[in-house]
């Protein structure tokens, strides 16, 4: 396949782009500085407009495009840039797929869809008024010109990354290799998750088979932050012990703390129905392999 992708030097864009490339695919990245290196086609996502003459032929694109949720602390203005870098972006390149009648659009998303739902959710649940959640329903309103032109649309709600690589491992292994690992807040909030592996086995899924509409990307067994906690000082042989209060959190991160103080139990029924194999079923699966492949 001609695969053209936005966002390919984020985090999960470099793993993807490398395991299409692998796979045989041919991948073109949007970038936004000059164009240097083959396959590379500059454009600027702030501008709002790309042109579709740059996918005319491609069989599907991907676009990862956002700042950093955690990046940074929640001012108003980055909360902007969150946003805007993600609705913006999202808006040109669906226009441009519908002009060049792309038929595969896989875009990015989030766990945060759902904001802080007491029930368990899947795909079909309404989304979050806070922050998260409107931004991530603006996010996934914006590929509408995509799919009103009979692109298959599938907005990819992805759940936290456990890698060897993965910007939250790499925070808190050094503390947990030094004992200093614990839950945050009570604990009691749910943390969805899937692992590398799996998140890039289930876009390989979703490139080829049928299936339109929102994905939840996240492992089969949800866990609380006070089980993730545990997951990952077995994986390490460590202790745990210790509590983060919530207002040490909120006094760090700001309002960003939400990301780790709630949490929404989330199950990945589209995969299941589609019957996706997981290779790390469990949180300490994924995270024995995460620590293992450092």
């Amino acid at each position: 396949m001609r695969i053209v992708m936005a966002g390919a030097s984020g985090f999960l864009g470099r793993h993807l782009a490398a395991r299409l490339s692998s796979d045989g695919h041919r991948v073109e990245r949007l970038v936004r500085r000059r164009a240097e290196e083959p396959g590379e086609v500059a454009w600027d996502p702030d501008g709002g407009e790309l042109d579709s003459g740059v996918l005319e032929g491609a069989d599907a694109v991907i676009n990862l495009c956002g700042a950093g949720v955690a990046d940074r602390r929640w001012t108003e203005t980055y909360k902007r840039l969150i946003r805007d870098s993600r609705v913006n972006a999202t808006r040109a390149i669906a226009e441009a797929v519908a002009v060049a009648r792309v038929p595969v659009l896989l875009n990015g998303s989030a766990v945060g869809y759902y904001g802080d739902n007491p029930a368990v959710v899947d795909e079909t649940a309404e989304p979050g008024d806070d922050f998260l959640g409107v931004t991530c329903r603006r996010w996934e309103e914006a590929t509408a010109p995509a799919a009103e032109a009979g692109a298959r649309v599938v907005p990819l709600r992805t759940g936290h990354v456990m890698a060897p690589d993965s910007v939250m491992l790499k925070r808190l292994i050094p503390l947990f290799k030094l004992g200093l690992g614990g839950r945050f807040g009570s604990g009691r909030q749910y943390f969805p998750w899937i692992s590398l592996r799996d998140w890039l086995a289930a876009v390989d899924l979703l490139l080829d088979r049928d299936i339109a509409g929102p994905v939840n990307l996240v492992g089969p067994t949800p866990v609380t932050n006070a089980e993730f906690t545990r997951a990952l000082g077995a994986a390490l042989r460590r202790p745990t012990p210790w509590v983060v209060p919530g207002a040490a959190l909120r006094f760090g991160a700001g309002e960003a703390a939400v990301e780790l103080l709630r949490g929404t139990e989330i199950v990945p029924k589209v995969l299941r129905d589609n019957d996706f194999e997981f290779s790390d079923p469990t949180i300490s699966e994924a995270l024995t392999w995460a620590v293992a492949s450092r």
